[in-house]
């Protein structure tokens, strides 16, 4: 975290959305998200961490915002969804939107490891937007077995980082109840969330889809695991906080 960044968290909370957008209305939805909503949120106390499209699934926009803590996150979601701001834009959001359920409710594996908090994509210095891919990968974890497989994968995030990758944060299920029922998530875990980012060139990309596919199954062959790891590739919006940047500092 940077000092421009120190005082907006530490997030204790995450929630992982996984929206599936009507077809060929996708960048429109991202353009009113952003224009509208992440400023609203950071006012009160929570952030937009990152917004992404899903390379391999065209109507998928994924996005992850922190909150400081459970409690916190019910009462802001309440002042944002009952206020005035989403009520004058919630028709140009959902009348585009087709499911908002897949929603992964999270939490650090240790506090070192939660998500990096990047500054604002500055908008005369990257007028462009913001760049790069961020990779996630998502292990659907046998009950009990969270602390295992963090120990077992710790080899492989370290081959991650040495194919080049930035971690952005480590993430487990948070197996609390839902204190903001009008917002589903999803109870089929226990899940262990890997993020990193990358500058974005095609070999890059190669390098850590053929590392992570080839440790995926790695790990799937120690019984911990539940499924395939699945392995999302993400394409920040141009407001995504989570993002590269040439300069290693501003992203710690």
């Amino acid at each position: 975290m940077s000092d421009a960044t120190e005082h907006l968290g530490p997030f204790t909370v995450y929630e992982l959305r996984r929206y599936t957008v009507t077809e060929g209305e996708r960048g429109n939805f991202a353009a009113y998200f952003e224009t509208f909503f992440p400023e609203a949120f950071q006012q009160l106390g929570a952030l937009f961490l990152g917004q992404f499209f899903e390379r391999a699934t065209a109507n998928r926009f994924t996005w992850l915002r922190g909150f400081r803590d459970l409690d916190q996150r019910a009462v802001v979601n309440a002042a944002f969804y009952y206020g005035p701001l989403w009520k004058e834009h919630r028709t140009s959001l959902n009348e585009r939107l087709l499911d908002w359920k897949n929603v992964l409710l999270l939490r650090p594996l240790r506090p070192e490891r939660a998500v990096t908090v990047m500054p604002a994509v500055d908008p005369v210095r990257e007028s462009a937007g913001a760049t790069g891919v961020v990779v996630m990968q998502v292990f659907a974890v046998r009950a009990g077995e969270t602390e295992r497989l963090a120990e077992e994968s710790e080899t492989v995030f370290a081959a991650y980082r040495a194919a080049g990758a930035r971690e952005a944060g480590v993430l487990v299920t948070l197996d609390v109840p839902n204190n903001f029922p009008q917002h589903p998530v999803r109870e089929d875990g226990p899940f262990l969330v890997w993020l990193g980012v990358l500058p974005g060139a095609p070999g890059d990309v190669a390098r850590i889809t053929e590392l992570a596919t080839e440790q995926g199954e790695s790990l799937r062959a120690s019984g911990l695991l539940r499924e395939a790891p699945e392995l999302v590739l993400l394409d920040p919006t141009p407001r995504s906080r989570l993002r590269w940047l040439d300069a290693p500092s501003a992203a710690q």
